[in-house]
C-alpha cells in the first residue's frame, strides 16, 4: 500500500469538487481545474466529512500501487492550486543579462547574440521585481505564479533550460532556492622551473 495514496484529501472551506465518471472537477476561488482519474483507481468524495479518498482496488498490483500514490497527490496538488495557487521564484545571474515582458511574451537577454523569447502559457502570471542585473552580485528577480502546478513547473523548467547556471562564475537562470556547487578555475602558477 501506498503510505501517500492511504491518507485522505481534505477539502478546503471554498473549494468544491465534483466527480463525473472519471472526471474530477475542482472549482475555487482562484479558478477551476479538472483532470480525468486513471481506471485502475477508485476515488470517492464525502462530502459529509469534507475529505476525499483515493482506493487501490488490486494493491499486490507493481503499477496499481504507484497510481495510487501519484493520483493522490495530483488530486491534493489541484484542492492547493485553486484555493491558494502555486509560485516559482526565479533568478538570473550575470551582467548585462535581463528579462522583460511584451505582448505575453518574456524576453530573455541572457549573453546570447540574440534575445530568446518564450509565450507564456494561459493561466500563468509573470511579476518581475528587478529587470536587469547588476554586476554579477545582484540578479535580475521575477515569480512565475498560477494554479496549474504541472504547467507552472513545466514553463519554470523551459526558461531555466535556456541558460542554466554554469559552476564557475554561477551565470544563468535558476530557481531561487537552488544552490549551484561552485568550482575553482584554473590556477596558474608563475614561476621558475
Amino acid at each position: 500500500m501506498s503510505r501517500i495514496g492511504k491518507k485522505p484529501v481534505i477539502i478546503p472551506q471554498a473549494v468544491t469538487v465534483e466527480k463525473k465518471d472519471r472526471c474530477i472537477k475542482a472549482s475555487g476561488p482562484l479558478g477551476q481545474l479538472q483532470m480525468d482519474c486513471h481506471p485502475r483507481i477508485k476515488v470517492k468524495i464525502d462530502d459529509s466529512e469534507g475529505k476525499i479518498l483515493v482506493e487501490n482496488k488490486h494493491p499486490q498490483n507493481r503499477q496499481n500501487r504507484q497510481l495510487h500514490g501519484t493520483m493522490r497527490a495530483l488530486i491534493a496538488n489541484m484542492l492547493t492550486g485553486v484555493s491558494k495557487g502555486f509560485e516559482k521564484k526565479m533568478e538570473i545571474y550575470g551582467t548585462g543579462f535581463s528579462v522583460k515582458e511584451q505582448g505575453g511574451k518574456l524576453t530573455f537577454q541572457v549573453g546570447f547574440c540574440h534575445p530568446v523569447e518564450r509565450v507564456i502559457p494561459k493561466g500563468i502570471k509573470v511579476n518581475i521585481q528587478t529587470g536587469a542585473t547588476r554586476g554579477n552580485e545582484v540578479p535580475s528577480r521575477f515569480t512565475l505564479s498560477g494554479i496549474d502546478k504541472c504547467l507552472l513547473g513545466q514553463f519554470a523548467a523551459d526558461i531555466r533550460k535556456i541558460r542554466p547556471p554554469e559552476p564557475y562564475k554561477g551565470k544563468g537562470i535558476r530557481y531561487a532556492d537552488e544552490h549551484v556547487r561552485r568550482k575553482a578555475g584554473k590556477a596558474f602558477t608563475s614561476g621558475t622551473v
